[in-house]
C-alpha cells in the first residue's frame, strides 16, 4: 500500500498488516512466544549473523511488535519505529543512544516529572549535563550550545503548562550546529502533529496514553531513521531489554484503528471545557494550545490540527483548596496519565512533578494551584456539571 494514496483515517486501520499472511485473521494475531524455531542449524546461524531475514527471540522482534512500529512510522511520517515497554523506556533508550559521558542536553522549559529525574540521574552517573530552556527564540537557544551539546529535547505541549515550542525554528538553530532534536510528542499523538515533517530527528511516546487510548496497557514508542532507529535496536533496546509484550502490542494496535474518532472527540471536549473554564469566577488562569487568547496560538495554527484533549488552570486559593476541589469530583477520576475514555484529573505539584524541586518546578510555571485536566470521550455537559459543582462547593471568594 502507497501511503500517500491513503489518508490517515484509513492507515491507522490497514498500513503494516496483511491478512492473507496470516491465515485470513482479520485482527493481527498475537504471537505469545518468547522465541522462534529454526528449520536448520545454518539458518539459525545465518539469523544471528544478520544473513536472513527471520524472527529469533521476541526480545528481539516479534510479528506482533512488528506490525505496531510498522504502522507508528508510517502514521508518524517516519522511516522506522521501535517499540517499548514504557514511555520512559522509549526517552530512556533514545537518549541513551545519542549521549555519552560529558555529553550535554537542551530541555525545554517544562517536562514530564520522570524525564527530569532521568536528566537528573545522567547528570549523577554519567556527567551528561542539561539546560532548561523555554525556547522562545533562537537567540535564547544559541546561546546555550555548547561543543559537547548532542541533543535538543522538546516536549510541545509541555507537560503540564501547555505551552508550545516552535518545531521549526528549534529545528533550524539545531542543524546550524549539527544537533538532534528529539520531540516528545505523547500529548498531541500524530494525528495532531508530526514533529518529523518540521525536520526533528526522533519522535517519542509515553502510547500508554492516546495511542492506547483506553488505559489498560503501558507502553512506548520512537520513530526516527532507519539508520538511528537499528543502532537503538541493537544497543540500547536489545542489551537493556525494555521491550514490549506482544499483548501489549496487540492492545496499542487495536486502539490505534479508532485513534482520529476518539481524537477529534477529545479536542472538542478540551476546547468547550476550556472556554467554560476561563469564564469561572474561581478560575485564575486556563491553558490551552488553541486558545486565540495566547502568545503561541500561532505556534498551534502552523503545527498542531486541533488543540488537544489537555487542559490545565489554576485556581483562586492554596494547595489545600486545589485537594478540596478535587475530593469533591464525582464523575472525573483523580488519577495520573492522560488520553484514556474517561475524564482524569491531577495535581502536578504533588504528583506527576512532585521529583522536580518546589524552586525549580516554579519556574517551570508550575504553582500549588495549577490542575491538569485530561477531558474524556463522556458529554461535555456532564464534564463541566461535575468540574462546575465542584468548584462551587469552594468558598474562597
Amino acid at each position: 500500500m502507497e501511503n500517500l494514496e491513503r489518508q490517515f483515517q484509513t492507515l491507522v486501520i490497514h498500513h503494516g498488516y496483511d491478512s492473507k499472511e496470516h491465515l485470513g485473521s482479520l485482527s493481527v494475531p498475537i504471537y505469545q512466544t518468547s522465541t522462534f524455531t529454526f528449520d536448520t542449524a545454518e539458518q539459525g546461524e545465518a539469523r544471528f549473523a544478520g544473513r536472513e531475514e527471520g524472527y529469533v527471540y521476541s526480545r528481539l522482534a516479534n510479528p506482533t511488535v512488528r506490525a505496531l512500529e510498522e504502522k507508528m512510522a508510517c502514521l508518524e511520517g517516519g522511516e522506522a519505529a521501535l517499540a517499548f515497554g514504557s514511555g520512559m523506556a522509549a526517552v530512556s533508550a533514545v537518549l541513551i543512544a545519542l549521549t555519552k559521558a560529558n555529553d550535554h542536553i537542551i530541555c525545554s522549559q517544562g517536562v514530564y516529572g520522570c524525564t527530569f529525574g532521568l536528566l537528573q540521574l545522567f547528570k549523577k552517573k554519567f556527567n551528561i549535563s542539561h539546560d532548561f530552556c523555554s525556547m522562545q527564540t533562537e537567540e535564547e537557544i544559541d546561546r546555550l550550545i555548547r561543543p559537547e551539546t548532542v541533543c535538543i529535547y522538546v516536549e510541545t505541549p509541555i507537560n503540564p503548562t501547555m505551552k508550545l515550542v516552535d518545531l521549526e525554528m528549534v529545528v533550524k538553530i539545531a542543524k546550524e550546529h549539527g544537533i538532534k532534536v528529539v520531540v516528545d510528542n505523547t500529548f498531541c499523538s500524530p494525528y495532531l502533529q508530526k514533529p518529523l515533517l518540521f525536520g526533528c530527528d526522533v519522535v517519542v511516546h509515553s502510547a500508554t496514553k492516546y495511542i492506547g487510548g483506553h488505559g489498560d496497557s503501558v507502553a512506548g514508542i520512537a520513530v526516527g531513521s532507519k539508520e538511528f532507529m537499528k543502532e537503538v535496536a541493537k544497543t540500547t533496546q536489545k542489551d537493556i531489554g525494555c521491550i514490549i509484550s506482544p499483548f501489549d502490542a496487540w492492545l496499542l494496535l487495536r486502539g490505534l484503528k479508532t485513534l482520529p474518532v476518539r481524537m477529534d472527540r477529545h479536542c472538542e471536549n478540551a476546547e468547550t471545557i476550556a472556554n467554560l473554564l476561563k469564564e469561572h469566577p474561581l478560575v485564575y488562569k486556563v491553558y490551552y494550545p488553541h486558545d486565540p487568547d495566547k502568545s503561541d496560538y500561532t505556534i498551534s495554527q502552523k503545527q498542531m490540527k486541533y488543540g488537544g484533549g489537555l487542559v490545565s488552570f489554576e485556581i483562586k486559593g492554596t494547595k489545600q483548596d486545589v485537594q478540596r476541589f478535587l475530593n469533591r469530583l464525582q464523575l472525573i477520576k483523580i488519577a495520573v496519565s492522560l488520553g484514556d475514555t474517561e475524564t482524569l484529573i491531577q495535581h502536578p505539584a504533588t504528583m506527576t512533578h512532585a521529583v522536580v524541586p518546589e524552586e525549580v518546578r516554579k519556574n517551570m510555571g508550575i504553582s500549588d494551584q495549577l490542575i491538569r485536566l485530561s477531558v474524556g470521550l463522556e458529554a461535555w455537559e456532564d464534564i463541566w456539571q461535575d468540574l462546575n459543582q465542584a468548584l462551587s462547593s469552594l468558598s474562597i471568594l
